[in-house]
């Protein structure tokens, strides 16, 4: 028996209407920076900024690290407050660097 339904397929994403933003100038070096951790609070992101915190003094001597604990959780209830805020807070520290980890 022959099927003689005929389908349509059709990409189920729209085209992108956004055009790719120019990228921040990558840092040489972390030696001497000041590097901000932000995390979402889902996975392990505070044993991961604890590593962070070891091991890239290692290579990368008097970079200094402001905690995650200095900006609250990018992704929860009070996210647009925490996100509104980064933007001076990271001016504040003197944020050379971000490293942004976020969970699923």
């Amino acid at each position: 028996m022959e099927n003689s339904n005929v389908y349509d397929v059709v990409w189920p994403s729209a085209k992108s209407t956004v055009s790719g933003g120019k990228l921040a100038k990558r840092l040489d070096t972390l030696e001497g920076k000041v590097v901000a951790e932000l995390w979402d609070w889902v996975f392990k992101g505070d044993i991961m900024c604890e590593a962070f915190e070891e091991e890239l003094p290692k290579r990368y001597p008097g970079v200094k690290f402001i905690s995650w604990r200095e900006f609250g959780e990018i992704h929860g209830p009070h996210e647009k407050e925490v996100l509104a805020e980064l933007p001076q807070k990271l001016k504040e520290f003197g944020v050379d660097a971000v490293i942004c980890g976020v969970g699923c």
